[in-house]
């Protein structure tokens, strides 16, 4: 297990590549909800035009102790965006590189209440582009000696009303969804039904997050998460979960799911932590 210690000479060091403006350490461990086989996520925020990817390369392999690929921005989609995967001392290390100039205009749009998923690999409902500004607000600074995270943070603390408001109004899309997959339950399209189910469950998900002030940065633990939020959320997580875990095979079956799926608790436009 790689070492508080280390963890921080390891930041020190990416700090010294040009281009990278920062460090911070970031998912589950940020959020004190890891495991201890969680990997360690280290967000790099870096200037576009001066990055050095092959210093980046040689830290790596020194680290790892063999050749490591730097992915360079875009290289893993256009929101994901690169880094590198490392296993130090045996824990499982992701570099993410985020570009500080787009960071920082998802925290402006986050604060206008504006967001957009987008596909991206890796994330079945969408890369949700104020995420960036979830983690720059929910990271761990190890390395800011320009301050750069802290101006980011400062931007959406405390969560943003205008885009709490927006997530609440996006709940038109559910019942938009339910509603048009109704047609495939008819036909006994269980794919699509289940598609569709998880996209309207991921949506009411965010919105419950955004009710609670609580940033959501990907899909994963979305739902089950919810039953841990400061706020009364009426058996979402429960429900959602088992109607999610068996959708049905024959038409009746798949109409009930999508019929239990419509009145699933959601968040009002009144509603806070």
């Amino acid at each position: 297990m790689i070492g508080a210690r280390w963890l921080q000479e390891m930041a020190g060091q990416l700090a010294a590549v040009d281009g990278v403006l920062a460090v911070a350490l970031g998912g589950s461990r940020a959020r004190n909800t890891h495991r201890p086989d969680s990997d360690v996520d280290l967000g790099l925020y870096y200037e576009r035009e001066t990055l050095d990817l092959g210093a980046l390369e040689d830290l790596a392999r020194r680290w790892a102790g063999r050749r490591v690929e730097v992915a360079a921005p875009g290289s893993w989609g256009p929101w994901v965006d690169g880094g590198a995967w490392l296993t130090v001392n045996g824990t499982d290390v992701d570099w993410i590189l985020r570009d500080v100039e787009r960071v920082r205009e998802q925290c402006h749009r986050a604060r206008r209440g504006q967001f957009g998923f987008h596909a991206q690999a890796g994330h079945p409902l969408g890369f949700l582009d104020v995420a960036y500004a979830g983690e720059a607000a929910t990271a761990v600074p190890l390395v800011d000696a320009g301050g750069v995270l802290a101006g980011l943070r400062e931007l959406v603390t405390p969560y943003p009303e205008a885009l709490r408001a927006a997530m609440i109004d996006n709940l038109w899309q559910v019942d938009f969804f339910l509603d048009g997959a109704l047609k495939g339950a008819k036909r006994g399209d269980a794919a699509y039904v289940a598609l569709s189910a998880s996209h309207a469950v991921l949506l009411v998900a965010h919105a419950w997050h955004a009710a609670a002030g609580e940033w959501a940065t990907n899909e994963k633990g979305l739902t089950a998460n919810v039953a841990r939020l400061a706020i009364e959320s009426h058996g979402f997580a429960e429900i959602a979960t088992r109607s999610l875990a068996y959708v049905g095979r024959r038409p009746a079956e798949l109409v009930s799911t999508l019929t239990d799926l419509k009145t699933i608790p959601r968040p009002a436009g009144d509603v806070r932590a």
